[in-house]
């Protein structure tokens, strides 16, 4: 899951604040019907981030100029009546979006969703958000790096990891079973079996 965590804020008025605990788990990417539901791209093959919370936190899109002069205000908060899976995204609707001109205001808006409404991973599964900023050492003591995210390549996932030269190029480790010794989360660790020589 592409995810980053982000500090709550104080309360304004009726607005909600962000949870420190925040995760991002998805995208809009439009309005779906004629009765204010959105389109949602989730940021993990798995999309259970997103059912787990009936509380979606909105974020305005990155890297976009003025909403314009009468544009309407995302709402920071988007209580979820429905949601399901339908494709490769998942389809919601919620108490804020009453209506298409409602959900086509959020294209582009980013969803987060408390981490401690996670479902509990099965032994051996992970979150993404969990796995970022772990350090990666081999079998003879040789610190890697560190995870800074991870792609997405369909059979499994691969670790992107930056080594502590920050002009050494990335080393890129797929998180299976042949390559990865364990994961100890309370000691922000991975054990890996790779020499420094597969990193070239």
């Amino acid at each position: 899951m592409n995810a980053a965590s982000l500090p709550a804020g104080p309360d304004v008025g009726d607005t909600p604040a962000m949870p420190a605990d925040a995760v991002e788990v998805g995208r809009v990417m439009g309005a779906w019907g004629i009765k204010g539901g959105i389109r949602v791209k989730p940021f993990a093959a798995d999309p259970q981030a997103l059912f787990s919370s009936k509380r979606w936190y909105v974020q305005p899109p990155d890297a976009v100029g003025p909403r314009g002069r009468g544009a309407a205000a995302l709402p920071a908060l988007l209580k979820v009546v429905s949601a399901k899976e339908q494709g490769d995204g998942v389809v919601a609707t919620a108490q804020e979006l009453p209506d298409r001109n409602a959900a086509e205001a959020l294209q582009g808006a980013r969803i987060f969703v408390s981490r401690a409404s996670f479902p509990t991973p099965d032994d051996g599964e992970f979150y993404w958000v969990d796995l970022i900023g772990l350090t990666v050492g081999n079998r003879h003591g040789t610190t890697l790096g560190v995870v800074v995210g991870l792609i997405e390549t369909g059979p499994h996932c691969v670790l992107r990891i930056q080594p502590a030269d920050a002009v050494a190029p990335e080393v890129l480790i797929p998180f299976v079973d042949a390559y990865v010794d364990g994961v100890d989360l309370a000691g922000r660790r991975i054990a890996v079996d790779w020499d420094t020589e597969d990193a070239t």
